[in-house]
């Protein structure tokens, strides 16, 4: 690990100039520069100074911790085509997450799987066409541009009984598929 190079990013994430973490940490900015292209060695208590004027530990600072993917691209959805549905998963291992967004294209006549009562809620946006929800022995009417809501802990799936592909988004949480 190069220290220097840490040391700089993380002065840079802050906004700060080599001057404004040099007053805050009592060092000259000279040797501030030097620290950051690793032309001078430095001790533990004026690492640990500098990490802290910059809002960290020295826990932190040694952890190497994979960056968070934020935005995910088509090269990342993963698709399941059946007759009755292409389903699309709009972030990748989101099993792992709270919630798991999926597109997904219901051909007319078919349905979803019936899935059984669970923890957690589930969301859906109708972007194209007409569906219907079925929740139990309740049955609710959705088309473009409706959304529903619901918590699942009664038999539910969803339906398309009209002639023309839907199109909706589905969200729950925690992940179910």
């Amino acid at each position: 690990m190069e220290l220097g190079v840490k040391i700089k990013q993380m002065r840079l994430e802050c906004g700060l100039t080599q001057e404004e973490l040099a007053d805050r940490c009592e060092l000259t900015k000279g040797y501030i520069s030097q620290i950051e292209n690793d032309l001078t060695n430095l001790t533990v208590e004026t690492l640990e100074n500098i990490v802290t004027a910059l809002g960290g530990t020295l826990k932190q600072f040694f952890t190497e911790e994979e960056k968070e993917q934020i935005v995910f691209t088509g090269e990342d959805y993963f698709q399941k085509e059946s007759e009755a549905s292409v389903q699309t998963w709009l972030v990748t291992n989101s099993a792992k997450n709270e919630m798991e967004p999926i597109l997904v294209e219901l051909n007319p006549g078919a349905s979803t799987e019936s899935d059984r009562p669970h923890e957690g809620e589930e969301f859906g946006y109708v972007i194209k066409g007409k569906l219907t929800l079925y929740l139990g022995s309740d049955k609710y009417k959705c088309k473009t541009g409706d959304s529903f809501y619901y918590t699942p802990n009664r038999i539910h799936y969803v339906a398309n009984e009209s002639k023309e592909v839907a199109k909706f988004l589905w969200v729950s949480s925690p992940p179910n598929f």
